[in-house]
């Protein structure tokens, strides 16, 4: 697998970062201007009215305005009319940023964009405040704690929307062109556990990835071996769920995606400088061992998410199930800056190994199901051959299987959710046909 070539050791680890905060991608690429030796000439024009307008607000603004106010306000307004995803990064924004891909940070567990001017949820993160409220990727945003979000940045309101563990926020949402409905939520530290995984049936797996972090890669090996090793055998299927999965790590959706190839390309990137310019290609080990798998994805699936998602299914290697992924296919990098402040630049845009950029557009899984909610309904007492007293023994020494000899079984994740039991029945009905 190649590695990526040195940036800086942060944009190393940071490589493509979370689609939030974020929502929209960006419409248009602006056009590089060719120029000598790297350096354009300095627009003068435009700069000795950046001066007098900058002069104009200090003399005549109501109040006082600092030249560091001013300038730090010029930087953000330049950063954030490139794209939604480049922003500049003051200290506190940088180091959350940090602690954010380390997996441990404070707030709601919440990943948001803009849409509108209004503050959208890319997805919520599990077993976090955000996710036990009921919050659903889509809602809209409209106030925290009673304020109107319309016109806030995204930085703005992740702000206020973060704070002490143990204090409460109210946020008003709007779902699906609904009326607004209040949510209390109380802060807490996020620790978001990255992978998770655990047996659905005999021989079937279930891996989530809640996010992409630095040691996912490394956390998806180990609970391949360990599904293994709980099974007692090689597993007959297993679902790899992204659903919600804001994307994270590039190295990590590389390493994901290489426990499931054997060869080929995984994502190669493309931009204006060097460093961006980028292929991953699988090494020939599988850790895996080529296990039929189903990929879940959704509309909150961003990201390093796509990637992993483009990959396995340009290469053929599992089945694509759910509904259309977020659609962000632009890499940043963190560019550090003096004072622990950075800039978080969108540097290049990434491919699935056949050519597709999935941009504004997303991935299309391969079969569409959609969210639903299950109900089970009661068989009821029904009398069986077995139930018939004097009936005749089955022929081959069987044992009877009367109407009350069924078991009762524990509760599982599939019997809840309708995308991840098609994906199971889609696996089984795959070893059905196979004979196995």
């Amino acid at each position: 697998m190649q590695q990526f070539r040195r940036l800086t050791p942060l944009a190393l680890a940071l490589g493509l970062l979370l689609g939030s905060p974020t929502l929209l991608a960006a419409e248009d690429d602006a056009p590089a201007v060719a120029v000598d030796n790297g350096k354009a000439p300095l627009p003068l024009e435009e700069l000795r009215t950046f001066a007098e307008v900058m002069d104009r607000i200090k003399a005549a603004y109501v109040e006082p305005v600092d030249d560091k106010t001013l300038l730090e306000n010029a930087i953000k307004g330049m950063l954030s009319n490139l794209d939604p995803h480049s922003a500049y990064l003051e200290p506190e924004a940088f180091a959350e940023l940090q602690e954010s891909t380390s997996g441990e940070f404070g707030g709601l567990g919440i990943e948001v964009g803009t849409e509108d001017g209004f503050i959208k949820v890319v997805s919520p993160i599990d077993d976090t405040p955000a996710s036990k409220a009921g919050i659903q990727p889509g809602d809209l945003i409209v106030k925290i704690d009673g304020q109107p979000t319309k016109g806030l940045s995204l930085m703005e309101a992740v702000d206020k929307m973060r704070g002490k563990a143990g204090s409460t926020i109210s946020l008003t949402l709007v779902r699906e062109g609904g009326r607004p409905f209040d949510v209390e939520l109380t802060r807490a530290v996020i620790k978001v556990k990255s992978v998770k995984s655990q047996l659905l049936d005999d021989g079937y797996g279930l891996i989530r990835i809640t996010q992409f972090q630095i040691n996912t890669g490394e956390e998806v090996g180990k609970a391949l071996a360990k599904l293994r090793k709980d099974n007692g055998k090689k597993l007959r299927g297993l679902v790899l769920d992204l659903r919600n999965n804001p994307g994270g790590v590039l190295q990590a959706a590389v390493e994901v995606s290489d426990h499931f190839l054997k060869k080929g390309l995984i994502v190669y990137t493309e931009g204006r400088i060097a460093n961006s310019e980028l292929r991953f290609n699988a090494d020939p080990a599988d850790a895996s061992e080529g296990v039929p798998l189903v990929v879940l994805i959704n509309g909150g699936s961003a990201s390093a998410s796509e990637i992993v998602a483009g990959a396995l299914q340009d290469h053929k290697r599992g089945v694509l199930m759910g509904t259309d992924s977020f659609g962000k296919g632009s890499v940043q990098t963190v560019l550090p800056l003096n004072n622990d402040r950075a800039l978080k630049l969108t540097t290049a845009l990434y491919f699935t190994p056949n050519g597709r950029s999935i941009q504004a557009q997303g991935i299309v899984p391969d079969i569409e199901v959609a969210r639903a909610k299950v109900t089970r309904e009661a068989d009821g007492e029904l009398v069986k051959e077995a139930d018939l007293a004097g009936h005749l023994g089955n022929g081959n020494g069987g044992a009877d299987k009367p109407s009350n000899g069924k078991k009762v079984q524990a509760p599982r994740p599939q019997d809840d959710d309708y995308q991840l039991s098609q994906a199971l029945n889609l696996l089984k009905g795959l070893n059905v046909t196979r004979g196995e």
